[in-house]
């Protein structure tokens, strides 16, 4: 028997090693790497044949939201399952929109993993009635999402960072781009969100739910 192939991205070691133990008890289910950073991850893509990743996307460093749009184009028919501590409004269909596969709470039930993971390897997305009904309200009154929404994948990127405290030279560095490229998307980031400076930003971010 032919087994779904995992990889595992997660900056807790402990939430790792759990997980593993978890998914492997499953006898169509091996997990074949693990990583601890968006950067690592892609590492991990390079080097291993895999069906579905697991990523967090709260990490130090290279987050996995950094990371989701070079997987993507590394590895388009990688199924990518997010599995974040954050609720699913706050991220969950920007980063469908982006092209993960689906998206779960830390706080789900565990067999819900398991059950993600196989509908992921047959191809499809695993959408929860939570998401689901988040996706119909985007597309039922568009012009009622929140500011954050209307962003760009690069430039939903670059606003969390700045949001963090980072600045322009540290993103640009991180992202490997210009800063003169990064000050452009901060920009468009603040006329599309009619912000003033990078502490409305954060505050914006905070309001939202959006970094801790």
């Amino acid at each position: 028997m032919l087994k779904i192939r995992i990889g595992l991205v997660d900056d807790h070691v402990i939430l790792r090693t759990g997980l593993r133990k978890f998914i492997e008890e499953s006898s169509d289910l091996v997990v074949v790497g693990e990583a601890g950073s968006g950067r690592e991850a892609i590492d991990l893509v390079r080097s291993h044949e895999m069906d579905v990743m697991l990523m967090d996307i709260s990490m130090p460093g290279q987050s996995g939201i950094d990371a989701l749009a070079m997987i993507r184009a590394k590895a388009p028919d990688l199924g990518i399952l997010i599995l974040s501590g954050y609720p699913e409004e706050h991220y969950a269909v920007s980063l469908i929109r982006q092209g993960a596969s689906g998206y779960l709470n830390k706080q789900c039930d565990p067999d819900e993993i398991v059950r993600a993971i196989r509908r992921i390897a047959e191809g499809h997305r695993y959408i929860t009635p939570q998401v689901a009904d988040l996706l119909a309200q985007q597309l039922n009154k568009p012009e009622t999402g929140a500011p954050h929404e209307q962003l760009s994948e690069r430039e939903f990127q670059v606003f969390l960072r700045l949001a963090k405290g980072e600045t322009v030279g540290d993103i640009a560095e991180a992202l490997s781009l210009s800063v003169k490229t990064i000050s452009t998307y901060r920009t468009r980031i603040m006329e599309k969100m009619a912000l003033a400076s990078n502490s409305d930003l954060t505050y914006y971010a905070l309001k939202a739910g959006l970094i801790d």
